[in-house]
């Protein structure tokens, strides 16, 4: 398979606390890689440092063939490499004062310069994408969360991007909503997206991954195809968290 994305030796420090601690990630195009681990191991900063939404301490990054410096790359390179990328956050993020429609062609026009027309077309077919184009003239606080969410998920696609990356995306979400906003990432995963997802969601991760990274304490315990993962774990610890998170 083609790598799209290599991260190699990231660090990065909160309040003298490190958070990551030398983290490799390689995925594959086409690939869906979920990270799972206990609160606190540092998958969601994995997640906003690669897209930088905070800035690694250390670390290199490969993307498409061009190298980043994770700690001092210029502001250039990021929004070039931002261009290539989505990003789906764990409470929607969406304008209160902006339509389902408005919330996602926004960004069409503002950073992209689309042509208002275009971006309402490119809208509408990210919305009828992820089943809300009924709902394309209601506010957020007219739909569920679950909803929403999906409305953030269109606003990200909208921007076709090579990779998305999903800080756990149904965290926020009552269990009868998870399923709409899974089905959604079922479908995407089918049609062959790139995504890094970093998630609770065991059933999620079991059927739908290609892998699955074990985070704790800042570094990766374990990572294996899905399957295997799940079903011949090879560390102890990550045999006691599915023990633990699977009820068994």
């Amino acid at each position: 398979m083609e790598e799209m994305l290599k991260i190699t030796g990231i660090r990065k420090s909160f309040d003298g606390t490190e958070v990551l601690r030398g983290v490799d990630l390689t995925v594959c195009r086409g690939e869906v890689v979920s990270i799972i681990g206990p609160s606190g191991s540092g998958k969601t900063t994995l997640l906003r440092c690669a897209n930088f939404l905070e800035r690694a301490d250390a670390g290199t990054m490969v993307f498409d063939g061009k190298t980043y410096d994770l700690a001092h790359a210029r502001t250039k390179e990021i929004n070039d490499l931002r261009r290539c990328t989505g990003f789906v956050f764990q409470n929607y993020n969406l304008f209160r004062n902006k339509t389902a429609l408005q919330n996602v062609t926004e960004g069409l026009v503002t950073a992209r310069k689309v042509p208002k027309a275009e971006a309402e077309q490119t809208a509408r077919a990210a919305l009828a994408r992820v089943g809300m184009e009924n709902r394309a003239d209601a506010y957020p606080s007219q739909l569920s969360g679950g909803q929403q969410q999906r409305v953030a998920i269109a606003r990200a696609i909208a921007f076709e991007p090579e990779i998305l990356y999903f800080d756990e995306p149904t965290s926020a979400l009552d269990p009868e909503l998870t399923g709409e906003v899974l089905a959604v990432m079922r479908d995407l995963a089918n049609d062959g997206m790139t995504m890094v997802v970093v998630t609770h969601e065991m059933g999620f991760a079991r059927s739908v991954s290609s892998r699955v990274v074990f985070m704790e304490n800042g570094v990766e315990v374990e990572q294996a195809p899905a399957r295997e993962f799940f079903e011949n774990p090879k560390q102890e610890r990550t045999r006691a968290f599915l023990r633990l998170v699977q009820g068994e």
